[in-house]
């Protein structure tokens, strides 16, 4: 018995923890025991959002249990004891349809008392814009109505269809749609309908309804054939109706997979033909059609799947939609011309010239597959060179007198239009550079100063077409952009900081390329990285002349404005001395020191100072002043020691 309990609390477990509708099973299964029940007041169908009071029962109880409600799985605390047996909770505004309240008791290994299911419901909105439609050769009548909100609860509609004097001829209580035999109907009487919606929880009645059937609808048309020209975006519907479409007016809707329809007016090329533009490339569409009988009937009906009221009110003449045709839209080839630039080599000794031709790669919205390869063509159109789909420049050898070359992408469903690239330069600056600002986050604001006049007679009179700004950069290599000719200003962004930039900008007609107007710029200075190398050229007595380099520009990391050239001792005791030299002045200059100075130079920039560089001794005095001082030394010591001799040989003698 033990074993088999233990078996029981296992299953009672698993079946709590993975089973949705848990406390419905547990309830209704046999062989599996609960410890009391779970009730509820007003009762387990209740109206939504009402407050609901649950009365937990435990067959076997003692003071000590601790029961417990749980809601969906959360729990919502211990209730109210009333009895040692019954425990209340109180729930409100319970706004959710469906719920699952358990009651348990607390242990080490939690057990159920009882559990039930909520089920909350709405009473029925009022039936409101009733629809009825028949085709010609149909033999029933559709209605249908809007329901309103969703009530949660089975709801139930019964229909009532009457002669105006009142006799009825038909009642039928339904829940889905409502269908009536065309023959119970007579041709010239009119009927009135009236639709009333009832579950547990209220009654709700439509407005009278005019029923007559002196006017049908158009057939139900049919696509026979969708066909995409030419790989073009634009779909070819092909239909038929069985009826005549001599006053019929034709209206079409497509979707894709997100499943909500586009309504729209398609131009009618011919009956039976409808052309759809703007669609998009590889994407499957679902095509439907119906026609009309009078244009007011797409503005009543363009929300409704197949809403035609036979009401003579408002006499909407639409067939119903077709069955729904699919086709998958080609790829789209790319519409716009690439953006092209060209760099300019020497000339060869037969006359051949280098030019090396850079575009800019395509908008991916502007086509679809992929690229495959680039094409460059001379004036002629005849082709110099592919290059692969994945470059996004190439070099060709061109005879004297070529003017232009031409670049086209070519991609899985097309080319792109031939985009042209003037090689001949004007010799005259179209736009002078007006100035190069940094402007934070590693980028530069570029300005010019517009042409007088945007043709040029070097060109030919030629219209300005646009700008192009190079920028480059010994190790960013060249970066180059195209700019609209309004424009007198841009910026060129992803600059590295304390990297010196030569940035150029070229007008740009159909022919012909201007001068360009050049300056150099940073996008933000970096202090040196080093110090100049400095060597002394002549030494003198006290002093001597240096000379330093120019440091490299990788170096520089910014605009160079000083140098500052420091004499120091190697006696810590004494003061540093130090000079300042403006970057404009020659790095050529005497200094006076003496022997044991050093000398150290460092240079700057607007971030401030570099390092100093490798240090120059101060020379000792001139050799030969030296050389004197040593000869008249030995001198006096050679004539005192005679001396000394011949002191002593006039005593020996006495």
């Amino acid at each position: 018995m033990n074993l088999l309990r233990v078996w029981s609390c296992l299953i009672l477990f698993l079946l709590n923890a993975s089973i949705k509708r848990c406390p419905v099973l547990l309830a209704g299964c046999n062989g599996l025991k609960v410890l009391g029940k779970l009730t509820v007041e007003p009762g387990p169908i209740f109206p939504l959002c009402s407050d609901l009071t649950l009365y937990c029962s435990i067959t076997h109880c003692q003071w000590s249990f601790r029961i417990y409600l749980e809601l969906d799985g959360e729990c919502v605390g211990y209730g109210e004891r009333i009895n040692c047996s019954t425990v209340k909770f109180k729930l409100y505004k319970v706004c959710k349809p469906e719920s699952e309240a358990v009651c348990k008791l607390k242990k080490d290994w939690p057990e159920i008392i009882g559990g039930l299911d909520l089920q909350g419901g709405l009473p029925p909105d009022q039936p409101t814009n009733i629809h009825c439609e028949t085709s010609r050769n149909s033999a029933l009548i559709n209605c249908s109505w809007t329901r309103g909100r969703e009530t949660h609860t089975p709801t139930t509609y019964s229909v009532l269809v009457s002669r105006e004097n009142g006799t009825q001829i038909h009642a039928e209580e339904i829940q889905g749609t409502f269908t009536l035999a065309r023959t119970m109907l007579d041709e010239d009487t009119k009927y009135q309908m009236i639709i009333t919606a009832y579950n547990r929880f209220g009654v709700s009645k439509s407005e009278p309804f005019s029923l007559c059937v002196d006017v049908v609808i158009p057939d139900t048309p049919g696509i026979t054939q969708i066909v995409f020209w030419n790989s073009s975006l634009a779909a070819m519907l092909y239909w038929k109706s069985p009826e005549s479409s001599a006053h019929l007016r034709t209206y079409l809707r497509f979707s894709t997979d997100d499943g909500s329809w586009e309504l729209r007016e398609g131009t009618e090329l011919t009956k039976g033909l409808i052309r759809v533009d703007g669609l998009k490339p590889l994407t499957e569409y679902a095509f439907q059609i119906r026609t009309c009988k009078s244009t007011s009937a797409l503005t009543h009906t363009n929300n409704h799947n197949s809403s035609t009221s036979l009401s003579p009110s408002r006499r909407v003449l639409c067939s119903k939609w077709s069955p729904s045709a699919r086709k998958t839209s080609p790829g789209k080839g790319p519409s716009q011309q690439l953006q092209v630039w060209r760099v300019l080599g020497s000339r060869e000794t037969d006359g051949l010239q280098a030019v090396t031709v850079l575009w800019k790669p395509l908008s991916p919205e502007d086509y679809s597959g992929e690229v495959k390869e680039y094409i460059i063509l001379d004036n002629d159109q005849k082709q110099q060179m592919t290059c692969a789909g994945d470059v996004s420049q190439g070099s060709v050898q061109v005879p004297p007198g070529t003017q232009t070359l031409s670049v086209s992408a070519v991609t899985s469903y097309g080319k792109s239009p031939l985009a042209h690239v003037p090689l001949r330069h004007s010799g005259v600056v179209g736009a002078a550079l007006r100035g190069l600002a940094p402007a934070g986050g590693s980028a530069v604001l570029v300005s010019w100063s517009q042409p007088a006049t945007e043709h040029w007679p070097t060109c030919g009179g030629e219209a300005l077409r646009h700008y192009v700004i190079e920028w480059w950069s010994g190790s960013a290599g060249l970066h180059w952009q195209r700019v609209d000719r309004d424009q007198n200003s841009t910026f060129i962004t992803g600059l590295t900081d304390g990297v010196r930039y030569n940035v150029s900008l070229y007008a740009v007609t159909s022919s012909c390329v201007s001068a360009p107007s050049s300056g150099l710029v940073y996008s933000q200075e970096q202090k040196p990285v080093c110090g100049p190398i400095m060597s002394a050229l002549v030494h003198e007595d006290r002093r001597m002349q240096i000379q330093w380099d120019e440091l490299p520009v990788y170096e520089q990391r910014g605009f160079i404005t000083n140098y500052t050239i420091y004499l120091q001792t190697l006696d810590s005791k004494h003061a540093e001395h130090r000079v300042t030299v403006s970057s404009s002045e020659p790095r050529l200059m005497w200094l006076d020191c003496y022997q044991g100075v050093l000398v150290l130079l460092t240079a700057s920039n607007s971030a401030g100072e570099g390092p100093r560089g490798g240090p120059t001794s101060c020379p000792p005095a001139d050799p030969a002043v030296g050389l004197v001082i040593v000869v008249v030394f030995i001198a006096t010591v050679f004539i005192a020691i005679v001396a000394n001799l011949m002191c002593w040989s006039c005593v020996r003698k006495r």
